[in-house]
Parts: structure tokens; sequence; C-alpha cells
């Protein structure tokens, strides 16, 4: 304990501004999933960038894979100061208190990007940043993955064909509901431990965007793949409150400036990294993909509006009533 102590004071003194010489700024970013997914990619843009603009006077250390956290345990290391900067799913400021941010988590609240941008890069996205700072936490941006798709040992064409079938989610009461109105077992995990859970049987599928299917290899583990593009999955680039308040005024001007040019790299290649991931994992052959007819489509819509109207309280009525007049999101009949 003694030695944890003094390796997190260790760290501690490198971060903090004041503690160190302004050149021994070091911003640990921790996140969760493959370097090669759009988050790593654009984890070691926002480096790059960090670097070449400070003139060396920031240091950005990434951390994939869950090398320093697990999922539910960077929030926590983030709000003590044991790193400095992450970009967690949306779905995990719900469990920390914040429930407004499970409203991304709603089934079919989002037809595309443009109606989801709508919403993250206006004055929705800046209303729910600020509810964060009450956490010790201050949102940066928000990067895009993609949207979910079903994926189990048995194929998937319609709501009942879920019933009964152990879904991995993230610890979201919304995705909870959801898998719970079609008769589906939730089971929550860290993503770094869906491979295996796969493999064993202790999950029969997952409700996974493709990049993530794709480079954490459950596709391997995973005979079906349903194009349901159920739900979206984003994250917020978040930092410690203090650490950034604490940092000299140009060195957080042009921070703030090398994220707005990660952000918009980051949304390109979400998008770009969906499609090549699908066509990866069809090209792999051990994949049998499915694209649900409209009629099938209309069926999964259908049930799920069930979830809106269940967690309107939780995520918060006039919230929720202006994000859909903000998307043009119309209930299906």
């Amino acid at each position: 304990m003694k030695l944890k102590h003094a390796a997190l004071i260790a760290s501690l003194a490198l971060a903090v501004p004041g503690i160190a010489n302004a050149a021994d700024i070091v911003i640990k970013f921790s996140h969760v999933v493959a370097p090669d997914t759009p988050k790593g990619k654009a984890a070691e843009y926002f480096k790059k960038l960090a670097e070449q603009r400070t003139k060396g006077r920031v240091q950005v250390q990434v951390y994939p894979n869950s090398q320093l956290y697990k999922d539910k345990e960077e929030l926590e290391a983030l709000q003590l100061g044991a790193v400095q900067m992450l970009a967690p799913s949306l779905a995990k400021f719900g469990p920390l208190g914040v429930k407004e941010f499970e409203a991304f988590d709603l089934p079919y609240l989002f037809d595309n990007y443009d109606e989801v941008h709508k919403v993250t890069l206006g004055p929705i996205g800046k209303q729910l940043f600020s509810k964060l700072e009450t956490k010790g936490i201050k949102g940066l941006g928000y990067w895009d993955n993609g949207f979910k798709n079903f994926s189990s040992n048995k194929p998937i064409h319609t709501p009942a064909d879920l019933k009964g079938v152990k879904i991995r989610i993230q610890s979201s009461k919304v995705l909870d509901e959801e898998m719970r109105v079609v008769g589906a077992l939730p089971q929550v995990m860290a993503f770094s431990e869906v491979y295996q859970a796969l493999q064993t049987g202790v999950v029969d599928g997952t409700e996974l965007e493709p990049s993530n299917l794709y480079t954490s290899k459950a596709y391997e583990v995973q005979k079906h793949l349903t194009l349901t593009g159920h739900g979206y999955l984003g994250y917020a680039v978040v930092v410690n409150k203090k650490f950034w308040d604490g940092l000299p005024a140009d060195i957080r001007t042009t921070l703030e400036g090398a994220m707005a040019d990660t952000t918009k790299y980051e949304i390109q290649l979400a998008q770009q990294d969906s499609e090549k991931a699908l066509a990866a994992i069809k090209a792999s052959g051990k994949t049998q993909i499915y694209t649900p007819t409209p009629a099938e489509k209309a069926a999964f819509q259908k049930v799920f509006k069930q979830v809106h109207e269940k967690m309107a309280d939780r995520v918060g009525l006039a919230l929720l009533k202006q994000v859909e007049q903000t998307t043009g999101y119309s209930a299906p009949k």
C-alpha cells in the first residue's frame, strides 16, 4: 500500500503544474479500447497535436486497452487525479449521478450522425458538460464511435428472438430497460471482459458497434450479427477539473485548440472505421451478417418505444423533449 501511495504522489507531482516544471506537464490519457479504434487513433492524434503545439511543454501518455483502469474504475481514478484525461462512453456518467447522459442510450433516438451532432456540438452538449463540473470533471469534446447492432450465436431477426438471450451491456438503467422490454437478460460487464465471456458462454451476445466488435475480436465468437443500428455509442473526452484549471492559460488554450481539431478528425474517422470494420467482419466468414427488412426494423422501433416512455423521468422529460425537437425525432406508431 505504501508503494502504491508513493507512486500516486509521484504521478501527481509530474502532472500538476507548479509541482513540476512547465516542460514536465504530463497528461495521462487512459481508455479501455484498442489503439486501432476511432477512440484509440484519436487519442494518439491528440497526443501528437498537443506535444507539437506546446513545443514539448506538455507530454501526453496514452494508455489503451484498460492498461491502467477498467470501465468502472476509470472515472474514480480521474476524480482522484490518478489520471488526467479519459474518453469514457456517455453511459458511464449515469452511475456517477448525472443521469441525463443516459438519454444517449435511448434506442432509435438518432437516425444518423448528423442528428447526433446537432445535440453534441450544440447547446445541449454544453449544457450536459456543465453538469459534470460539480463532480470535479470538465468536458472537452464529444467523440463518435458508431451505431450498435445485436450479435449472438443464434439469428436475431425480430424482437422476440432476443427473449432469454444474455446480452452484455454497459452499466445504464436505460440499457437495462432496453433489454428487459424484449425479454433479453442484461449482463453488466467491463468491455475488457467481453471476449472471454462470449467464448465461455457467460453471455450469449452483445450490442456493439462494428469498430469495437471487430477490434476486440468478439465477432470471432459470435455466429450472427444483425444490423439493427438501434443505439448510438459515443464518448466524452473529459479531464480532471482541478488539474485543468491549474494549467497555465496559454497551455489550456493551446490544448483546447488541439482537442477541437482532434474532434473533427475523430468524427470523420468513426464513420469510415465502422464501414471498414463491418467489411472486415463480413470478409472473415466467421459471422453471418443480416440486414433487417423495413418491416423488421419497424418492429424493433415499436417495441423499443416503451423504453423512451419508461425512462423519460430518469433522463429528464424536458431534456428528452429538447433532444427530440433538435433532431426531429418522431415516435413510431
